[in-house]
């Protein structure tokens, strides 16, 4: 097989594994009545390509010391973390029919005391990049090289944290640290331009000395070759601003501030099923089932 014919491969798996993540954290969504989908949505293809191709992690060893690191700062998104975990292997599959449920491990935020695979816990917004910088220090000052990655939602970045991190972050020279800003225009109740602009978003990073790179968050050829390039410059964080779609993949979600936090009724459970199904020429993998109230 040639590098072209694998390349197509590997984003063709890449696809059929984000489509499996979408219908499986729609379905455990529809399920509790509570969740984050159009959040979820905008950021499975990163999280698909950092598990499946980019992150040197081993499920069956989560805690090696010398795995990569990655910290989704947007927490309230932790449907899609913990379906591509389970479909990472890093828990059984079956464990997201609990998601939200009484006693259940897969809370509404994600919690590393009950969850592999979840480094830090992640629920107030400005909270992942600090700990990611600290983390990242830690890898330097250790001498373990692993790299460390962090899902930023972009309305997150109104909170000041976040830009007293990235100061800290180009001091000490973390070119090892890569945050990746899921730029999907939208938070809750409004877009994020009328909420607080964070425009000119790259010159931003930039001018708090990280090297920045922007992208079709949803093209896997992109991240792929994107993710190859980290560090972009040595001595540099790395800084990727991924433009995407609150709720891609269903086009009655897509781009609607409505998705932010909204639990689908039979009838769109339904459409979105239909649709997400159709996807990709092929029909989804198998998956644990779990039984869906029609009606509610």
């Amino acid at each position: 097989m040639n590098k072209n014919d694998e390349n197509t491969e590997k984003i063709a798996r890449l696809r059929q594994i984000a489509t499996n993540v979408r219908l499986r954290d729609m379905e455990m969504i529809y399920q509790a009545r509570l969740g984050h989908i159009g959040g979820d949505f905008s950021a499975t293809d990163i999280l698909v390509t950092l598990y499946f191709e980019v992150l040197k992690i081993d499920p069956k060893n989560p805690t090696a010391p010398d795995r990569d690191r990655f910290i989704l700062s947007k927490g309230h998104c932790a449907g899609a973390l913990y379906t591509t975990l389970a479909f990472a292997g890093f828990f059984p599959e079956s464990e997201l029919a609990t998601f939200a449920q009484p006693l259940s491990n897969l809370n509404g935020h994600p919690n590393r005391n009950k969850v592999p695979g979840v480094e830090t816990n992640t629920g107030p917004l400005g909270h992942g990049l600090p700990v990611a910088v600290g983390t990242a220090l830690a890898s330097q000052l250790t001498g373990l090289n692993y790299r460390v990655f962090v899902i930023t939602g972009d309305g997150e970045l109104q909170e000041g944290s976040n830009w007293e991190a990235a100061m800290s972050a180009s001091h000490y020279k973390l070119d090892n640290l890569t945050v990746i800003v899921d730029r999907n225009r939208l938070q809750q109740g409004a877009g994020t331009e009328q909420t607080n602009g964070l425009d000119p978003l790259d010159e931003k990073w930039r001018a708090f000395g990280w090297s920045v790179r922007e992208i079709d968050g949803h093209d896997y050829n992109t991240l792929l070759d994107i993710f190859a390039q980290v560090p972009f410059e040595p001595g540099k964080p790395n800084c990727i601003i991924a433009n995407t779609h609150k709720g891609q993949g269903v086009s009655f979600m897509q781009d609607n501030v409505a998705w932010h936090h909204k639990v689908p009724n039979a009838a769109e459970y339904a459409a979105a099923l239909k649709e997400l199904s159709a996807q990709n020429g092929a029909t989804p993998l198998e998956l644990p089932k779990i039984e869906v109230k029609v009606g509610v």
